[in-house]
C-alpha cells in the first residue's frame, strides 16, 4: 500500500516530462544550443519548477515529518569535493551529447527507440560500476 503514492508521484512525473518536451532529446538539445537554432520553451519548465520549489519548501519542512515517513531526509551541507564535481561535469557532458537525463531517459523507454536503450544501458552500467570503482580508487 505504501507505494502508492510513489507510483502516482512517478506517473505524474512522467506524464510532466512529456508534456512539457523534456523527454524529447531534440528539444533538450535545442535548449543547450545557445550559439545555433536556440528553442527556449524549456526555461519556462525550468523557471516553473523553480518558482514552485521555492514557494513550498517552506511550507513542508515548516512540518514535524513528511505525510508518508517519519523523517525528512534533506541533504546536509556539504563542501564540493572532486567526486561531485566529476560527477557534474561526467552528467553535463552526457546530457549534452544525448540530450537524456536519467528521468526523461525512463520515460523516453516508452517511444521504444533503440537510441533511448543504448543510453539507458549504458546508465544502468555506469550506475553499476559506480561502487565497484569507487572502492578501487578510494584513498587508503
Amino acid at each position: 500500500m505504501r507505494a502508492w503514492p510513489a507510483l502516482i508521484s512517478g506517473v505524474l512525473f512522467g506524464l510532466g516530462l512529456t508534456l512539457s518536451g523534456m523527454s524529447d532529446p531534440a528539444k533538450v538539445l535545442g535548449f543547450l544550443n545557445i550559439t545555433g537554432a536556440w528553442i527556449p520553451d524549456l526555461i519556462f519548465v525550468m523557471g516553473g519548477a523553480v518558482v514552485v520549489t521555492f514557494l513550498i519548501t517552506p511550507l513542508v519542512t515548516a512540518r514535524e515529518a513528511p505525510l508518508l515517513a517519519s523523517t525528512f531526509s534533506l541533504p546536509g551541507k556539504q563542501l564540493l569535493d572532486r567526486r561531485l564535481v566529476g560527477g557534474a561535469v561526467l552528467f553535463g557532458i552526457g546530457w549534452g551529447l544525448s540530450g537524456y537525463c536519467p528521468g526523461p531517459a525512463l520515460v523516453s523507454l516508452l517511444y521504444g527507440y533503440e537510441s533511448t536503450v543504448v543510453f539507458c544501458l549504458a546508465m544502468f552500467a555506469g550506475m553499476a560500476l559506480e561502487g565497484p570503482l569507487s572502492r578501487l580508487f578510494a584513498p587508503s
